[in-house]
């Protein structure tokens, strides 16, 4: 498999994966759904940056950002969710005169989860009107063919002396700029 196709199929899957989290993300009773999607968000920005020598990075950059930022409003999210659930455990052991400060900093966590689960709403909203999905799959998306008889080093000039177009799968030059965007 060339490396360009590999790209294609792991970027894709790795896309894929982090939609299908977003599914019950806002729901501050499933913490797992935050925890799959920040997870999903990592490795997608790691085969984005793995691949990255083969991606157009005019087109890598500015995904390559909203993702770091989906993650890190994930991770504000997902710190509150943690720290709920053993402050939960925490105050069940507690005794009764420990209970009502424990209960005082769940309900100050829990303020901070909501706040951070209203930040994570407008990243959400965000990356659906950015089409980040779309963007995406733009990115790895095949570039059209030059048509025959074109020159891929020129691409508005015919082939020189009759030379013939490149058959189906022919990698050109890595110079013309072809590669990078496969």
């Amino acid at each position: 498999m060339r490396y360009s196709d590999a790209a294609t199929a792991t970027i894709a899957v790795r896309s894929d994966e982090l939609f299908e989290h977003a599914a019950g993300v806002l729901d501050v009773t499933q913490i797992e759904a935050v925890h799959a999607m920040r997870v999903a968000t990592r490795r997608l920005r790691s085969v984005l940056e793995f691949y990255e020598p083969c991606l157009d990075g005019d087109q890598l950059a500015p995904i390559l950002d909203e993702v770091c930022e989906l993650a890190d409003v994930l991770g504000q999210r997902r710190d509150p969710d943690v720290e709920l659930e053993a402050l939960s455990g925490f105050a069940a052991a507690a005794s009764e005169a420990e209970r009502p400060g424990i209960e005082r900093f769940i309900d100050r966590t829990g303020e901070q989860q909501q706040q951070a689960n209203a930040e994570l709403a407008q990243m959400l909203e965000k990356i659906e009107s950015d089409d980040l999905r779309g963007r995406l799959a733009a990115l790895i998306a095949p570039p059209p063919a030059p048509p025959v008889g074109v020159d891929p080093e020129q691409p508005d000039a015919p082939a020189d002396n009759g030379a013939p177009a490149p058959s189906e799968g022919a990698v050109p030059p890595a110079k013309s700029g072809w590669l990078r965007r496969r």
